[in-house]
């Protein structure tokens, strides 16, 4: 064994979770090990070009606050920025980025090499290297052997992953590269659950050979926000993005060509993404609809490919062609690459603790797609805390587990590893219970604390932080202080903001309660709010206009922790608790939950079970 082969981790796999994992571990100070097929991919857009989204949006900001790279990375090499549900909320308010696909993993792949503490190697792993129940290691085809205290895989769609573009099938990780059956083996060896789920992406296009000129333009926004909180300057040129729809004609070429189609042949046989449906799906599902909205999104500045966002395929390539072409603005288009539909193994999330550690191995973590996700998203945030828990698994520390009321990645790993999934999961706002609390704006009075403790966030950026906290702390502090009285003066100047007229004496916090004044307005009550930093305004403009709906989600949340304080026993024998069904047991036992709380979130566990388990654990000394 050679010294320079072991390390305090391994991470196979360098997608997005990967990417954040390795940095993350890196960053805490531990030596890693980062592992990949093949190192011209490392951070590949597989999919659209694109960061962020509803919901989306939110795990990207929380995944800035705690320290990590995504948010940068996307700021860096974003072509356009647009706030998507602007007319709602802004619990529901969502960031995205077109991105540069290239500039993005350019950019990506230079902050790992520039890390100290991470090895980047192209390598297979074939198997781990696991004795007594516990990981060592890993071994790649080639028998190189490379030794660690914890093992993370990000196997993205990788094993045992099939390409299906009509009746042709073949074997790939994803196009132009190749698959990983032995591992997926190798995991089904040690114990465990695998099944199979479905993905797909959409025909790329000649930008040149598209006609945009009748075409609905989708502009960014005008002023964008960046998604990272340390973010002062949008660097590259933005791009518009083109509208268009599908037509009866081009619904008519699909339904021809479903006799060769993988997914209705029967060949296909793993669940699809339910909220992001290939098009025949669509056309199948709602034969009504008579057309469909396609994004033409550009993939680059330098590049002349388009993304057809809306129109995902494992159709034949002479049916994508006739498909392609009757649709308007691409009557004459030409594809550079062909759409296609991957089978991939994942692993049954509930076979995972809270930390992401797995139940069956100890110090072998699961981050991102292999844990039934889909999403550049979500896997970055489940490869973050992957990260961060190997090395407190590492240093004998107690894992970092966020709530359900403290972040949206709480909300992901805790549906994962309470509730399983039987279909690709992705996150939505509907997911969260607190989303009011969960805003992308206040990621990082949530959690930037936590990402500065561990040494994932720099000095600078934590100091820029606590001196925001600071002036939103003040400016609330000034607007309760600063009065204003039903004078002449003041009521015109409220009929000049249009408003109406107060009877009584009140705040400025009172006044911009109504949803017709803005923060921005104050100044002309007082001169010190005539230009204010505009992260510290929208902020103190949420909270004070939110201000009753935040404090009665906070009472709930304060309500709910009673219930998730109350620790179960690892060890805890379930059939020994008096009042449980047999279903009942056989669901605790599996999951495991680690408090009351989770416990209650359990798919058929009913509030009698939980009152019985409550009881148990008083009995026990347990509570």
């Amino acid at each position: 064994m050679c010294a320079e082969d072991i390390y305090d981790a391994i991470v196979v796999g360098a997608g997005h979770a990967g990417c954040e994992a390795a940095l993350a571990i890196a960053r805490m100070g531990h030596k890693v090990l980062l592992l990949t097929i093949n190192v011209d991919n490392i951070a590949q857009m597989s999919c659209n070009p694109a960061i962020g989204g509803l919901a989306k949006g939110h795990l990207v900001k929380e995944i800035d606050a705690l320290g990590g790279e995504m948010a940068k990375n996307a700021d860096e090499t974003a072509i356009q920025f647009r706030r998507l549900n602007t007319k709602k909320g802004p619990a529901v308010q969502g960031t995205r980025t077109q991105n540069d696909m290239y500039l993005y993993k350019k950019r990506m792949r230079k902050v790992l090499e520039n890390q100290e503490n991470i090895h980047i190697r192209q390598a297979m792993v074939e198997s781990l290297l696991v004795k007594d129940k516990k990981v060592y290691g890993v071994e790649t085809n080639i028998k190189e052997k490379f030794f660690s205290k914890t093992v993370i895989l990000t196997t993205g769609t990788f094993l045992r992953g099939i390409i299906h573009i009509g009746l042709t099938h073949f074997p790939a990780g994803r196009m132009g590269d190749p698959p990983s059956n032995r591992l997926s083996e190798n995991l089904m060896e040690l114990g465990f659950e695998i099944d199979r789920f479905k993905t797909g992406t959409t025909p790329r296009l000649d930008g040149k050979s598209i006609d945009y000129s009748g075409l609905e333009v989708q502009k960014g926004d005008e002023n964008p926000k960046p998604f990272s909180f340390s973010t002062k300057e949008i660097k590259l040129p933005q791009l518009p993005c083109y509208i268009t729809y599908t037509t009866p004609k081009t619904h008519d070429i699909i339904r021809e060509g479903l006799d060769r189609s993988p997914l209705y042949t029967g060949i296909i046989k793993a669940r699809g993404v339910r909220y992001c449906p290939s098009i025949e799906d669509k056309i199948v599902k709602f034969p009504d609809r008579p057309r469909h909205q396609i994004f033409l999104e550009p993939e680059g500045l330098d590049t002349v490919e388009i993304y057809p966002n809306g129109i995902s395929t494992s159709l034949p390539v002479d049916i994508q062609l006739r498909m392609v072409r009757s649709i308007p603005g691409l009557e004459r288009a030409r594809i550079i690459r062909p759409g296609y539909g991957i089978e991939h193994d994942y692993i049954n999330p509930i076979q995972i603790k809270a930390n992401l550690e797995t139940k069956l191995i100890n110090g072998l973590f699961f981050a991102g797609q292999i844990n039934g996700t889909t999403g550049y998203e979500e896997a970055a945030a489940q490869g973050l805390m992957a990260g961060i828990n190997a090395v407190l698994k590492i240093r004998g520390e107690q894992p970092l587990i966020l709530s359900r009321a403290q972040a949206y990645i709480g909300v992901l790993i805790d549906d994962l590893v309470t509730k399983g999934t039987d279909e690709p999961y992705r996150m939505f706002t509907s997911r969260a219970e607190y989303r009011l609390l969960l805003r992308e704006d206040n990621a990082d009075f949530r959690l930037m604390d936590i990402g500065y403790r561990f040494g994932l966030v720099d000095e600078k950026t934590y100091r820029a932080f606590c001196e925001k906290r600071r002036k939103v702390e003040a400016l609330i502090k000034r607007l309760n202080e600063f009065k204003i009285r039903p004078e002449p003066l003041v009521q015109e100047k409220l009929k000049q903001m249009g408003t109406a007229p107060i009877k009584n004496t009140i705040s400025l916090a009172h006044l911009l309660k109504r949803a017709e004044v803005s923060i921005n307005q104050l100044y002309v009550f007082d001169e010190q709010l005539k230009e204010l930093d505009s992260q510290v305004a929208d902020e103190v403009e949420i909270r004070i206009k939110y201000e009753g709906y935040i404090k009665r989600q906070e009472k709930q949340v304060e309500q709910l922790k009673k219930i998730e304080e109350i620790k179960i026993p690892e060890n805890i024998d379930y059939t020994k608790v008096h009042g449980l069904t047999k279903e009942a047991i056989e669901k605790l036992s599996k999951v495991r939950p680690l408090t009351l709380g989770q416990a209650s979130r359990i798919p058929g566990i009913t509030p009698a079970a939980i009152i019985a388990l409550q009881i148990h654990l008083k009995k026990e000394g347990k509570r």
